[in-house]
């Protein structure tokens, strides 16, 4: 017979082979064996052969994918600690009044999300009873990452347990009173219950696994123990397949991260409909997790399966379950039993047979409910054997049913994501299916009731006692704030007396202050230094050495800088966050650490350093999550503007940053032009958020890589730093009647509009001011606010207002942004306004060539500046024309 096997190329023909004759043996049983009793008896042998080989110890490369059936069999689950009557009383209370209260909302048209917290009651409940430890026991307790379609179903549960009242139920989606609640997980909106939120989807999976690790991070540098913390995230089959949920599956695996778990909702439905209709998601999803080096619990069948497998002699079960797609499947939930017979059993003889020993009883119960995430036992034993398992994180994947016990018009129906209500028959139905003691006069007035067995019943009380053991309710948000103390004034006025002659970027500037304020006493280790694979490009590789990069296995390798100051040092205790290429994980981190003063209740000082061009556009999201769930920290844009960073072309050209960050109400957005500013800001900023008045923001801080000389402060200018505009530079007019402007510049357009004072006065006559406008949106914010005063009767001038009033001549502001940015001020403004900017797309060139190319350059600037006096009739027009001819525009 010829050996199949010899005609593939394999990475087996690179290894010596100490004895063909005996390998030639072993093919040759293999051969007979699939010969005499088929290829599923050979490859059964085979993974037999595989699992006695790692059970001895001997590595080999495990399987990525094992049989569509339990990972734990009945006869393995371990003893279920509690009493199964009474958490399915509870259970059955929580369907009822998650279902009612979306119900009860659609009168009003806000909608809501029935079916998933209907599939995934059970996954909730037993992890709620038995696993998820709260925030008033030792240590932090877990974090909760709540699948954000599910949110009725948890308002039911803090319902149940005294929590919510029927008035806040009945105001779900309808906030705006004061007294409702968000449609999804919103710390913002509701803070002493949510602590993340999720319902962006990819998100919560990624945030999860940076919150695992950010927990490691905290131990290992001894600032907490988080070791009794655990990371649950519940996740939905469809939302993995946003490229976040998978993005750091490898980094869990290659870290240990055994504190985390991810529980997979597989009612194999999307929003649409199936998830992979012609193939089988929870397969996929095994084997993308195991790939990826991940302990992979599948929790499918319910004990009524058990049956039908003992009764499987010949495997045709298996390889069936194996070969029927998900979408069939879910058909299989919706037809009857002559269907499932004749459709599912009888496509071999010994499925035939063994339909033949099941009765329609048997047949209905597996096909229509019998499902792992639907029983708690089931539940139980995956969650359990999740937290023993060590040196890997989980995943479960639990099957279940969509819409699960809400009647045939919602279970498994394609389109029950979008279903909103049920009717009040649909609700009897469901009250009879799970015993609820509610009788039909409760439904007189038309609207389904709201259930509860009572404050002192027996359900509410082993509830709570239950609860209380795990360390208090959950989920729940607390925090415990401790003002930081103000760090020595020594680091900023490093940056206060500015650089002399030496040439310093802003980038530089903040780094060396991030540098100096790590070594403070009181709070430096407090900082996060959070860097995605780009801390040599903004000058951060100072910090290798002294603060170390975090890594858990600390350093393993001789780096092969050793022998330079600065070398690439990794430490087990390492402060900075070095993420690799990932702006996503970088952000992950960020919002980790900007929380913990929550999480943990430890405060901490977390800065990300990044192209400006991949922050907001790339993973805005992320910062609208940040903003959510309460974050407190500095993000920086290095080499910000769209003609700073030269030479790589129009996506790298962040012209935009500091628009769509304005759309963020948490975001307080600075552009500094001198690193003095940067020192202003930051010390405003840690005293705003880290004082003790702690405010529920962020700063977004703008940098640039450009070296200039940096000048010392000037006196009495910082108020005006922090509310975004001082005049920094006074024209002096070479005659008394000279026509005058006032330029507003920011960031590195400063140096722009300083040239251009320069030249109004040398070749026109033309006295300017030259003002820097540190925070164009913080000037905006500020004027909103007085708006807002007004129409509540309260007399409020703008700050933008009050600083320019009375100052002579127009104003033309310029920037390396869009004009939309500076633009945002302009209806606020008292004189003439027009603006410069970067509008359009970035292009490789140099700094100068790409400023001409956008007419920001100081002769652009100056000619601009003309053709504003010549419009109010302060020059002559033919001044702008010389001016243009002289300047080769």
């Amino acid at each position: 017979m010829t050996d199949p096997v010899a005609k593939l190329p394999s990475e087996l023909d690179q290894l010596p082979d100490r004895d063909p004759e005996e390998t030639a043996e072993w093919a040759a049983s293999l051969d007979a064996v699939t010969k005499a009793a088929g290829p599923h008896r050979a490859a059964y042998l085979m993974r037999r052969s595989l699992q006695h080989a790692e059970g001895a110890g001997i590595a080999l490369p495990k399987l990525l994918e094992s049989d569509y059936v339990n990972t734990i069999p009945t006869s393995a689950e371990p003893a279920f600690d509690g009493d199964l009557e009474m958490e399915s009383k509870i259970t059955a209370w929580n369907r009822w009044n998650a279902a009612a209260m979306v119900t009860r909302g659609a009168r009003y048209g806000v909608g809501g999300h029935i079916a998933t917290f209907a599939s995934a009651a059970w996954l909730y409940e037993t992890g709620f009873n038995h696993f998820f430890r709260g925030k008033e026991g030792d240590g932090s307790g877990d974090q909760l990452y709540i699948q954000g379609h599910a949110s009725p179903g948890i308002y039911a549960r803090a319902f149940l347990d005294g929590r919510l009242g029927e008035q806040q139920l009945d105001n779900f989606r309808q906030e705006s009173g004061g007294d409702g609640l968000p449609s999804y997980p919103h710390p913002r909106r509701l803070p002493w219950l949510w602590e993340f939120p999720t319902v962006s989807m990819g998100l919560g999976p990624l945030s999860a696994i940076y919150q695992a690790r950010f927990n490691r991070y905290l131990t290992n540098r001894r600032i907490k123990d988080t070791s009794n913390s655990h990371v649950w995230a519940f996740l939905g089959d469809g939302e993995m397949d946003e490229p976040e949920s998978t993005a750091a599956l490898a980094l869990a695996a290659r870290e240990q991260l055994d504190n985390l778990t991810f529980v997979i909702n597989c009612n194999l439905q999307r929003l649409d409909g199936p998830v992979r209709a012609n193939f089988r998601v929870v397969q996929e999803l095994e084997g993308a997790f195991r790939g990826a080096g991940w302990n992979v619990i599948k929790t499918l069948w319910g004990n009524a399966w058990d049956e039908l497998f003992q009764l499987d002699t010949t495997g045709a079960l298996i390889r069936r379950l194996r070969e029927v797609p998900d979408a069939q499947f879910q058909t299989y939930a919706t037809r009857d039993v002559a269907y499932i017979r004749e459709h599912f059993f009888g496509t071999e003889p010994a499925l035939v047979e063994l339909a033949k020993l099941l009765s329609d009883a048997k047949i209905a119960e597996c096909f229509y409910s019998s499902r792992g995430g639907h029983e708690a036992r089931k539940v139980y034993a995956a969650y359990r054997a999740a937290l023993e398992h060590k040196g890997a994180p989980t995943v479960i994947l639990a099957q279940t049913v969509k819409g699960y016990t809400l009647g045939k018009g919602f279970e498994s129906k394609n389109a029950n994501h979008q279903m909103k209500k049920l009717s009040i028959d649909e609700f009897k139905g469901m009250r009879e299916l799970l015993g609820l003691p509610i009788p039909d006069s409760a439904f007189e007035d038309g609207l389904v009731p709201y259930g509860h067995p009572g404050a002192d019943s027996p359900e509410v009380r082993y509830l709570q006692e239950r609860r209380a053991a795990l360390g208090g309710p959950a989920p729940a948000r607390r925090v415990h704030a401790v003002a930081l103390p103000q760090p020595e004034e020594r680091a900023f006025k490093a940056l206060y007396k500015g650089s002399g002659k030496q040439e310093m970027a802003t980038t530089m500037a903040f780094v060396r202050l991030v540098k100096d304020l790590m070594r403070d006493k009181e709070t430096g280790r407090r900082w996060v230094p959070i860097v995605p694979d780009e801390a040599r490009t903004f000058g951060m590789e100072s910090l290798f050495p002294s603060a170390g990069i975090y890594s858990p296995l600390g350093q393993t390798y001789e780096p092969v800088d050793r022998d330079q100051l600065m070398y690439y040092k990794e430490a087990k205790d390492g402060q900075i966050l070095n993420e690799g290429i990932t702006e996503a994980g970088a952000m992950a981190d960020f919002i980790a650490a900007a929380s913990s003063y929550a999480t943990h209740g430890e405060t901490m000082i977390p800065f990300y350093i990044f192209y400006s061009m991949f922050g907001w556009q790339r993973t805005g999201d992320q910062m609208w999550q940040l903003a959510d769930q309460l974050g407190k920290g500095f993000i920086v844009g290095a080499t910000a503007g769209r003609t700073t960073l030269t030479g790589e072309g129009l996506q790298h050209a962040d012209g935009h940053s500091h628009l769509i960050a304005s759309t963020n109400p948490a975001s307080l957005n600075y552009d500094p032009a001198f690193a003095y500013e940067i020192a202003v800001i930051v010390k405003d900023g840690l005293r705003r958020m880290y004082g003790p008045e702690a405010e529920n923001v962020f700063y977004y801080l703008t940098v640039y890589n450009e070296p200039k000389q940096q000048p010392a402060m000037p006196e009495g200018v910082e108020d005006g730093i922090v509310k975004g505009l001082y005049r920094f530079k006074e024209g002096v007019p070479a005659e008394a009647d000279a026509p005058r402007l006032q330029l507003l510049a920011s960031g590195t357009a400063i140096h722009w509009a300083l040239e251009a004072q320069e030249l109004l006065a040398a070749d026109w006559g033309v006295t300017a001011d030259v003002w820097s406008a540190t925070s164009w949106g913080e000037l905006r914010r500020d004027a909103l606010e007085s708006d807002e005063a007004l129409l509540r009767g309260e007399e409020r001038v703008p700050y933008v207002t009050q600083a320019l009033s009375g100052a002579p001549g127009p104003v033309l502001a310029v920037s390396d942004w869009m004009r939309a940015v500076p633009d945002s001020i302009s209806q606020w403004v008292e004189q003439d306004w027009s603006s410069l900017g970067t509008d359009g797309f970035g292009l490789s060139d140099t700094r100068d060539g790409a400023r001409r190319h956008f007419g920001v350059d100081a002769q652009s600037v100056t000619v601009a500046a003309l053709a504003q006096l010549a419009r109010r009739g302060e020059i002559p027009a033919s001044k702008v024309k010389e001016a243009r001819e002289q300047y080769g525009l």
